[in-house]
């Protein structure tokens, strides 16, 4: 087994490398980590390949006698990139591998973007069914495109594919600046935007977290995965039959309710809240088919993604860093 990683020294990346390394059940597998811009660290079981995928030749020499793929380059909101990563990137993932003597098996992670996230309403849980519907900007469209994509090769061509459709991905301390009013905010909203100057600063100071309402003014369920229960699909999934052409659901069993988060943060560790209204909308993605098929389960739940995140500690060594913009 020689598995081809895109996106390797990324958070996911790194994770599923070192999760598959650890597993007795892959003691004889390899990795051969592609990277565009950071390098991932050589070992006598991980081969480094440098290169973009929107090269057809970078990509044809790094699927040499490779049997896997696991897919997790990708790009935000960059435009000028985002063709050229996540199109025609995975096209010649999927022309090169469909072609190859000995591929077995291309995985690729794609993201709830691809069904909207929170900008849209659905009258039910979300499921492997509903319909793909980008919201604005060149990132949700390029989730919709590489679902598309590899579900076409399939029809097309037999191609054993099977995508891991996933939420947000927390790590360590993610889950506590995603909720920060300062300007050490990870991801979306920017809480600091949605209030007076004056107000963030003094909530950034006592550690106020927001209590984000629908567009119904009911307190939002907006939908989460921890990057160890992600690897943990990965890794369910690899040459599993019943993950065959098939989509999946990835995620916590429940959504995160901000309103839960807020009285949890108040109950153990006296930190306050503060309503933000919104034009969003709640929504709940629906595991089930996951657990059915693939036999996984989700280990995080409400309070220990919350607890995790608080706990974490980060050395001089490790500073927070966001690579990518949006």
């Amino acid at each position: 087994m020689l598995i081809l990683v895109t996106g390797a020294t990324g958070k996911v990346g790194r994770r599923f490398i070192a999760g598959l390394l650890d597993d007795p059940r892959f003691s004889k597998a390899r990795i051969r980590a592609l990277c565009h811009n950071r390098l991932y660290e050589a070992t006598d079981r991980v081969d480094v390949f440098q290169g973009s995928i929107a090269d057809r030749d970078v990509v044809a020499a790094a699927l040499d006698d490779v049997t896997h793929v696991v897919h997790l380059a990708t790009c935000k909101e960059t435009p000028e990139d985002v063709m050229d990563v996540t199109v025609k990137g995975l096209f010649w993932l999927l022309e090169e591998f469909r072609t190859s003597v000995t591929a077995r098996q291309f995985i690729l992670i794609g993201g709830d973007a691809g069904v909207g996230h929170f900008h849209y309403r659905h009258d039910g849980p979300i499921t492997e069914n509903a319909r793909h519907c980008a919201y604005p900007g060149s990132y949700a469209l390029s989730k919709v495109l590489e679902e598309v994509m590899l579900e076409q090769f399939g029809i097309q061509y037999g191609l054993n594919g099977c995508c891991l459709r996933a939420p947000w991905i927390m790590e360590k301390d993610d889950f506590k600046y995603s909720l920060s009013f300062g300007d050490d905010i990870f991801g979306g909203p920017d809480w600091k935007t949605l209030v007076p100057e004056d107000a963030a600063r003094r909530y950034a100071a006592m550690g106020t977290v927001p209590l984000l309402l629908d567009a119904d003014g009911r307190p939002l369920k907006r939908n989460f995965v921890h990057v160890d229960d992600l690897v943990s699909a990965i890794l369910a999934a690899i040459d599993n039959p019943r993950s065959e052409r098939q989509l999946f659901n990835i995620c916590m069993d429940r959504p995160v309710d901000y309103a839960e988060v807020a009285a949890y943060l108040l109950r153990t560790r006296n930190l306050g809240s503060i309503d933000i209204p919104s034009r969003f909308h709640s929504n709940w993605m629906d595991n089930s088919k996951a657990k059915y098929l693939l036999d996984w389960r989700p280990n995080y739940d409400l309070e220990m993604l919350i607890d995790s995140a608080w706990q974490y500690e980060r050395s001089k060594e490790e500073p927070r860093i966001v690579w990518y913009p949006g």
